[in-house]
This record gives C-alpha cells, sequence and structure tokens, in this order.
C-alpha cells in the first residue's frame, strides 16, 4: 500500500469490463454545473463534521464515503461532473480533514452512526451510498446496521475484510507513528495507490489532507478498519450493489473482488483496465458515467 514498506451496461450479477470511454483525469469537468458547495453539520453527538454538496434538493441522494486519511476531497474529480438530479454529499468523516478529532470512536460502526445522524440532519431518509477503500468497510456496516436507508451501495476499491498481509504490514508501520508524521511517508503512502497518473496538483491536494492528521488518528481509523469484519454477513445485504475495482489494485487482489462478489447476492463487478486502488481519481469521467447509469438503474 506504500513504497516505503509494502512490495457500462450494468448485469443482474456477474463480472463486467466498464465499455464506455476510459477517460484522462486531467481532463477538465464537463457536466452541467460545476457548483461545488462546501458545508459543516454537527451531529446530535457533538461532532462535527465537514461535507461537500452538488446538485438540486430534489435529486437521488448520494452520500460518499472517502478512504483512509483521505476527506471530502476525495471525490473532488467527481462531484463537478456529476448531473444535478444527483444530489450527491461527500462527507468528511471524523477525525479526517477538517472535521472534529473526538478521542475515540473510530470503529467503522463509529463511522456507520455517524452517516445515519448525517442523513438524519439533512432530511435524508434513504440514498445511494458510496464508499472507497476505508469507506468502503463502513458503507458495508451501514448497509447491514441501517438497510433501511440504503437504495443501492457503490464499494469502490473493496473486499470482503481488510485484515490482509497488505494492511496488516502497513498497520505495523502505522503503528510507530509519531506527530507530526513524515510528510514523505503521507506522499510515498498516497502515490503508492495509484497505477494511472493524476496530475501532481491534485495529488498534492491529496496528501495536504492526510497531513491533517495526527498520529493518534492515522493508528486509531487503522485500528478500527483492520477490526472491521462482515465478512460472515454480507449475503444480508439486500441493496444492489456495485462493486468498482481497478486491475490494478496493489491493496485488494481480484480474489478477493470474487469473494465479495460471491457474498452479496445482488452485486455486479465492475472492472477498470489499467487502474490503481482509486478508480475515482484515476478514471473520474468513466467513474462519474458508471455511478449516474447505477443511480438511474435503481428508478
Amino acid at each position: 500500500m506504500f513504497a516505503l514498506a509494502l512490495p457500462l451496461a450494468f448485469a443482474a450479477c456477474g463480472d463486467v469490463t466498464s465499455t464506455a470511454t476510459i477517460d484522462d483525469p486531467r481532463i477538465a469537468p464537463s457536466a452541467a454545473h460545476d457548483d461545488v458547495r462546501v458545508g459543516e453539520v454537527t451531529l446530535p453527538g457533538g461532532v462535527r463534521l465537514e461535507y461537500a454538496e452538488t446538485g438540486k434538493a430534489g435529486g437521488e441522494p448520494v452520500i460518499m464515503l472517502h478512504g483512509y486519511t483521505d476527506s471530502w476531497f476525495s471525490y473532488s474529480l467527481v462531484l463537478p461532473r456529476l448531473t444535478p438530479n444527483v444530489h450527491a454529499f461527500s462527507i468528511t468523516q471524523r477525525g479526517h480533514g477538517d472535521s472534529d478529532r473526538p478521542p475515540t470512536g473510530y470503529a467503522s460502526a463509529d463511522f456507520a452512526a455517524d452517516v445515519d445522524a448525517f442523513m438524519t440532519e439533512m432530511g435524508i431518509e434513504r440514498a445511494v451510498i458510496v464508499g472507497h477503500s476505508m469507506g468502503s468497510f463502513v458503507a458495508q456496516t451501514f448497509a447491514l446496521r441501517y438497510p433501511h436507508r440504503v437504495k443501492g451501495l457503490v464499494l469502490v476499491g473493496s473486499a470482503t475484510t481488510a485484515a490482509n498481509e497488505v494492511i496488516v504490514g502497513l498497520n505495523d508501520y502505522v503503528q510507530t507513528l509519531t506527530d507530526p508524521v513524515d510528510p514523505q511517508f503521507v506522499f510515498e503512502f498516497q502515490a503508492s495507490t495509484i497505477f494511472h497518473p493524476v496530475t501532481p496538483d491534485f495529488l498534492d491536494a491529496v496528501v495536504a489532507e492526510s497531513r491533517k492528521l495526527p498520529a493518534r488518528v492515522w493508528k486509531d481509523a487503522l485500528g478500527g478498519l483492520i477490526a472491521t469484519d462482515n465478512a460472515g454477513r454480507l449475503g444480508e445485504i439486500s441493496a444492489p450493489t456495485l462493486i468498482v475495482w481497478g486491475e490494478n489494485d496493489a491493496i485488494f487482489p481480484r480474489a478477493e473482488q470474487e469473494l465479495l462478489d460471491a457474498a452479496i447476492p445482488n452485486s455486479t463487478l465492475l472492472v477498470y483496465p489499467e487502474t490503481g486502488h482509486a478508480p475515482h481519481w484515476e478514471r473520474p469521467r468513466q467513474f462519474t458515467h458508471d455511478l449516474e447509469k447505477f443511480v438511474r438503474s435503481l428508478d
């Protein structure tokens, strides 16, 4: 996972390769609008979360959950490309970005409870839940704990468990971190997740978001991720599920995608060629196309 220490039609089920034109993230957004608003909300428990929002109030609600040490900015290449008919909220989860950093509460169940509270505060009854990497495990947990709130589920760079050799190896290193966290480590951690190039400005911004986290959140969030074990319950997920995976993902390999796809009853595995762990960074136009197609299919 990091260089320092670690080596378009949707089918009812099964594996498809994304067939629309694979895009270059350096291409500017071409959606119907670029109105991305950043706000914040304080949940009943007192935790303040930052979020970015786009789309019209009557649009289809979509909640986006970022990966480990990221923030709402993880979806910054997607949000401007969405049509106004998608009312998207990209949440900066607790401990990350400019959201509050409480001393505890970094298990997937805690993150999922925040999503539930966020939806209540924003007046959203049901939504399509999108999660990348760590956020995908939060999304799984949310779908299991709050099934009535999930219209559809999108798992990006996910697996049945995060406790594989790569993540455990990362954790061995992360547990040694002290403040301030070494900026070279942060850069190499983020850069190593990417296969298809992104712009230097985008990568620098992603690294800047990760550098906001103190060492304790690096440790606690990763510990919570490794402790997440939904594997035995994934068959209980009833919502239609889209699994998006880059064939050059160095963190969660193809075999883990097959297990995930087999475990979730109503799932489709969508494979992006020549793409790493973050399809929405590396192929934002393609990802937006596929996300919107999935959202429309739910109607």
